[in-house]
């Protein structure tokens, strides 16, 4: 290791650029992936680097390159409904996927708590940012525009003015798997109970339902609450809907903070889930898991969804690998390319005890 006076230093690039025998510039372009450098050179170069123990000075980097670095994951949704008391939950889970993909391509991940009519976004530095399930004119996105920022959204935008990429949640999909497997367990009255919002989990299920009650029959009963209510809004609401349509079999609720909320609605109300009324849920997390009895619930693929918008963020920032895939695009004017809509697979019903009525077919 180099000395000074003081004793060891950390090496330097000059430190490698003399062990190696070619200049700063040459060790520079190696070590960053740019510049005409053969490529036998560049791994001898990164070579004397690792061997040296030298480390590059990220601050640097950052002012050469005139970025932070850093992107933000950026929500409205308020942590009653996407984290709870312990802050464990939809939004966190998609904090960890994404930290994780965006360390992979260099880049640290912000976490802003929920954007409502705040300045969070205009306080960080950062380079673009992921809006998790934005509603119509979010505010999120209504600063992430104001400040000329790249954004991509995890979960279809409902703003018609909104043309950013996005990674499919399959709002209307989810909904319909959660209503044909009521259906299949001998629900006849299904109840549909959402956010009081315009998220397109909200918007798709509420087209699904419909759609769904004019197919078999049912008698369209809708519930909503607004977010910031969580459990207790759940439970507010539902004891209100069992004592307005008491033949209700079923109840379908997209939030699980509501759900759980419900649940104890029903038995307070004497009825038995699922022999009396069987709940459902969209998010398969902690509170599905973790309620008395378990949810059933839907696996959104989240890991993979968030890595997808990761990675389309990152395209659209104009990194250089990170449109690598099978990423489809589609035209945006003459000549320019960029990122669409990613689909991340079919969402799969996990069943647990709080629907499962008939007996699961092999």
């Amino acid at each position: 290791m180099p000395t000074s006076r003081s004793g060891p230093r950390p090496p330097t690039i000059a430190d490698v650029a003399q062990a190696a025998g070619v200049s700063r510039t040459t060790v520079s372009h190696a070590l960053n992936g740019i510049g005409k450098v053969d490529p036998r050179t560049r791994e001898r170069i990164k070579k004397v680097a690792a061997d040296l123990g030298y480390r590059p000075n990220l601050r640097a980097q950052r002012l050469r390159r005139g970025r932070s670095q850093a992107i933000a994951l950026a929500s409205s949704m308020p942590f009653a409904v996407a984290g709870g008391p312990s802050r464990l939950g939809f939004y966190m889970e998609v904090a960890a996927a994404a930290a994780e993909c965006a360390l992979v391509h260099g880049y640290a991940l912000v976490l802003l708590p929920p954007a409502r009519s705040g300045s969070a976004l205009y306080s960080v530095d950062i380079d673009g940012a992921i809006v998790v399930e934005p509603e119509a004119q979010d505010p999120a996105v209504a600063q992430l525009r104001e400040r000329q920022l790249p954004y991509v959204t995890l979960g279809r935008p409902t703003d018609p003015q909104d043309d950013a990429p996005h990674v499919d949640l399959h709002g209307g999909r989810v909904a319909e798997l959660l209503l044909d497997h009521l259906r299949e367990q001998g629900a006849r009255h299904p109840a549909l109970f959402v956010g009081a919002g315009t998220r397109h989990s909200t918007v798709d299920a509420l087209a699904a339902y419909e759609r769904a009650a004019a197919a078999h029959g049912w008698e369209p009963v809708v519930v909503t609450a607004p977010e910031e209510g969580g459990e207790q809004a759940g439970y507010e609401q539902c004891a209100g809907l069992l004592a307005e349509h008491p033949s209700t079999d079923a109840v379908c609720v997209l939030v699980d903070a509501f759900a759980v909320g419900a649940v104890r609605a029903i038995r307070e109300s004497g009825r038995r889930i699922p022999e009396d009324v069987m709940v459902v849920t969209r998010y398969d997390g902690l509170r599905a898991r973790t309620c008395d009895p378990p949810l059933t619930a839907v696996d959104l693929h989240l890991d993979r969804a968030t890595a997808d918008a990761v990675v389309l963020l990152l395209a659209r920032m104009g990194v250089a690998g990170a449109a690598a895939g099978d990423a489809r695009t589609s035209p945006v004017g003459e000549g320019a390319q960029r990122p669409a809509a990613e689909d991340t697979g079919e969402p799969r019903v996990v069943v647990r005890a709080s629907s499962l009525r008939r007996p699961r077919r092999p």
